[in-house]
């Protein structure tokens, strides 16, 4: 049995992966700090520790980090939470489980049609990208915290934001009069469900051993931007005009392929991906 910390609860994943530990029986104590009780873009380390060591967690889970921002908001939400909890664990709660979600954007470009393995070379290309891998290669390097760190892919589902593509195309579907402008949607995804990845960070936060430290979580499938786009407008009842005008991402703009390969998910954690794209895009609306 178990009392876990979850960090960023409120947030699009955090909130699936609350629902999901609230009625898992092996939790014996749910504790998930707000900013007003530990805001991680700011906290010292030693602040972290005061918490962790009233809580006494056996898990500590960081759904936190930043999608946007300027390189010292990203350094700070996607590499310096980890290393503020990393710390915090090693002196206050040295026991505990520490799984964090990292981001496929940290693999950067790779050629048409590969997916993308754990062991393949990271060479990100964007700030996101770049602090992703930091936080990433932070957690490998902590040998004396049991850690792990889940790249995911293209999480869409219930309660996506407008700082992912699928959810600023909804919001641009809800108000349009007659067309609506995204950027280039040429480019090939994995889009994984929400609730899959909430599923997979329970898988790691329970799995007896963790023989690995970087672990893929995607569909393990690919599919054109321009095609899921179609399938909200046809879900949601738009008829009007998609027109590819507007700037591209920065988050992803020199990527043309993501997809991965979720074997090792499947072999370590014994995760498999569930809802496919059209349910999740059902739950979007």
């Amino acid at each position: 049995m178990s009392a876990v910390v979850l960090f960023g609860a409120t947030g699009f994943l955090g909130r699936q992966v609350k629902d999901l530990l609230v009625d898992d029986p092996r939790v014996t104590r749910l504790i998930c700090p707000g900013r007003v009780d530990l805001d991680l873009l700011t906290a010292s380390p030693a602040d972290a520790a005061d918490l962790l060591r009233e809580a006494r967690p056996s898990v500590v889970l960081s759904c936190v980090g930043r999608l946007s921002g300027s390189y010292d908001e990203l350094l700070r939400g996607n590499a310096g939470s980890a290393a503020v909890l990393l710390e915090a664990i090693t002196v206050a709660a040295p026991q505990a489980r520490f799984v964090r979600l990292g981001s496929a954007a940290e693999y950067g470009p790779v050629p048409h049609g590969h997916a993308q393995h754990e062991d393949d070379p990271a060479r990100p290309t964007s700030p996101y990208g770049i602090t992703h891998l930091a936080g990433t290669l932070l957690v490998e390097q902590a040998r004396k915290v049991d850690g792990v760190s889940l790249r995911v892919f293209n999480p869409v589902g219930p309660g996506i934001s407008a700082e992912n593509v699928l959810g600023r195309a909804l919001d641009l579907m809800k108000t349009a009069t007659g067309h609506i402008d995204m950027g280039p949607l040429d480019a090939m995804r994995d889009f994984v469900d929400v609730r899959d990845v909430a599923d997979a960070v329970l898988h790691a936060a329970f799995a007896p051993v963790l023989a690995e430290r970087v672990i893929n979580v995607g569909s393990g499938r690919t599919v054109a931007v321009r095609d899921a786009v179609a399938l909200l407008a046809e879900a949601s009842g738009f008829t009007g005009e998609i027109r590819e005008s507007a700037p591209d991402s920065a988050r992803s703009q020199a990527v043309g392929w993501s997809q991965a390969d979720t074997r090792r998910a499947r072999d370590v954690l014994g995760w498999q991906p569930r809802i496919p794209l059209s349910d999740s895009i059902k739950a979007m609306l």
